[in-house]
């Protein structure tokens, strides 16, 4: 059993990379909602508390038992976290004097374990309206700025049973540039973890939990093509075999020929795939249909239904594969429950319960580039691992409102002549995620000698490490040129190409 970090949430838009850091590590670590028990067991080495965007003093900030964690294992208070850790010792938070938003440099660090190598002036990442006017009896303090006497601080020995850390910067963002040695110096020095989760050692951790899961149960998988289906079937694969049936539905809003292209890929890692294909149906129920959530929900309702009519000609399954990832699961929970709903999810609703079904997900704590080392451990072909995220979807919400089948072809010869023009120019594995975007507008143009009135279609390319936050990839400008000229002279019903310069967040990857 590998050593585990335990960072509960509350709510910061950074806990994912607190995680991520730590994960970078070889140290595996979950995030759970602060509002949920802690299950203490003997793989637990220390505990993070996150960052949030309330104030400990709002009545209704979330304020579990810091104390009673402290009893138990070593606790690392990031920011709002580091708050609470103070005010429950009895200490005083207040409003800043001086907020504190950006950019700042630590000052009289102290030679503690937590600062081990960390040099004074060390730049760190402010983001905090109050702050700790005063320690508790029993904490010292470790390290200030220029702007707030309180940037670190830590209980003495004497004091409490488990190293006890605060701290008003965040260390998991690149801009605090000793932040990750930190983070290293907790979890290793401070906590003890020792820096051994490698994708060898989790397939061979999950291929076993997964024989002693399922034993000689049947499993009915759905795969889409994408690196997180193909690598979460043939991990269950390796434990099931045979036992594991894959159904593959071509809903008409695939990539050009990726239906055939797909299906030959599975035959070839021996995966027991049928292919349906249901395209008609989708179209006409799609028909005349232009928003947005309205389409992801036929769409995913199509889906569960050609699904379930498929899978309930199989005898005796009992569970449902699927394909979820860690951003997946933590999307859909909230310090206070629900998140907002930004877009319906297409992977992680209706089937288990309309199948009546137990879920096996693989690779539940996984991230995606996480999810891509595990596939390369296995052997599974680069087409697979390093093909571009795809949404659920599909091209239905890449064509902006109504959607036709001449819509959708004329998007998929303009995608592909994208794609083909990125690997061609050795720029498809240096982008996380590109693609093209039908939009709903006409203009005039003008080929040859005759005036045109056709449409218009976006390109979008972002660079990104898990698609939590992406930035717009700078392509060159030599190259956005030969694949505008390429699709407006072949692809008919185009005379018009633009390519989008928005980052996320304010804006999300796709446009639906």
């Amino acid at each position: 059993m590998n050593d585990k970090i335990l960072i509960l949430d509350f709510g910061s838009q950074y806990t994912q990379l607190i995680a991520r850091g730590i994960r970078e590590l070889n140290i595996y670590c979950e995030i759970q909602p602060c509002t949920k028990p802690i299950v203490y067991d003997a793989s637990m080495k220390g505990i993070i508390l996150s960052g949030s965007p309330y104030s400990v003093n709002d009545a209704a900030a979330p304020k579990p038992d810091i104390k009673e964690m402290g009893n138990h294992l070593p606790v690392l208070g990031v920011c709002y976290g580091a708050q609470l850790l103070a005010q429950q010792w009895g200490g005083e938070v207040g409003k800043s004097a001086h907020r504190e938003f950006g950019r700042a440099h630590l000052q009289d660090v102290s030679t503690d374990a937590l600062f081990a190598t960390i040099p004074n002036n060390s730049q760190v990442w402010m983001s905090h309206g109050d702050s700790i006017k005063t320690l508790p009896a029993g904490f010292e303090l470790i390290a200030k700025t220029e702007s707030i006497p309180v940037a670190a601080f830590k209980a003495s020995k004497d004091f409490a049973k488990n190293a006890v850390y605060g701290i008003q910067f965040h260390p998991e963002v690149t801009h605090s540039t000793d932040g990750r040695q930190l983070l290293k110096n907790f979890v290793v020095d401070v906590c003890g973890c020792k820096q051994d989760w490698t994708p060898a050692g989790y397939i061979q951790e999950t291929v076993a939990r997964l024989k002693k899961q399922l034993g000689d149960s049947k499993v009915v998988m759905a795969l889409s093509g994408g690196v997180d289906s193909t690598v979460a079937a043939t991990l269950i694969h390796r434990a099931i075999g045979d036992n594991l049936y894959c159904i593959f539905v071509d809903n008409g809003l695939l990539r050009k020929d990726e239906y055939k292209q797909v299906l030959d890929g599975y035959s070839h890692l021996g995966l027991n795939t049928k292919g349906v294909d249901a395209h008609e149906r989708f179209y006409k129920e799609l028909g005349g249909v232009t928003d947005p959530e309205q389409k992801r929900k036929i769409i995913g309702r199509l889906f569960i239904e050609v699904f379930h009519e498929e899978a309930i000609q199989l005898k005796d399954v009992s569970y449902l594969g699927q394909g979820t990832i860690y951003p997946d699961v933590i999307e859909s929970v909230s310090v206070n429950g629900p998140s907002a709903t930004i877009k319906s999810h297409h992977n992680v609703g209706g089937l288990p319960e309309i199948m009546h079904m137990e879920l096996v997900e693989p690779l539940r704590f996984l991230f995606k580039d996480e999810v891509r080392k595990i596939g390369r451990e296995l052997g599974i072909d680069d087409v697979f691992i390093s093909r571009h995220p795809f949404p659920g979807p599909g091209l239905g919400i890449r064509v902006l409102g109504a959607i036709t089948e001449e819509k959708v072809k004329m998007l998929q010869e303009a995608d592909a002549i994208y794609i083909q023009h990125l690997r061609d120019s050795e720029l498809y594995n240096k982008v996380w995620q590109a693609g093209t975007i039908l939009l709903p507008v006409q203009s005039v143009g003008v080929m040859g000698d005759e005036r045109t009135y056709e449409y218009t279609v976006a390109l979008r390319a972002v660079t990104s490490v898990d698609g939590m936050t992406a930035d717009w990839a700078h392509l060159p400008y030599d190259f956005l040129a030969r694949v505008s000229n390429d699709i407006i002279n072949r692809v008919r019903g185009i005379n018009r190409v633009v390519y989008d310069i928005s980052s996320k967040p304010p804006a999300t990857i796709e446009w639906e």
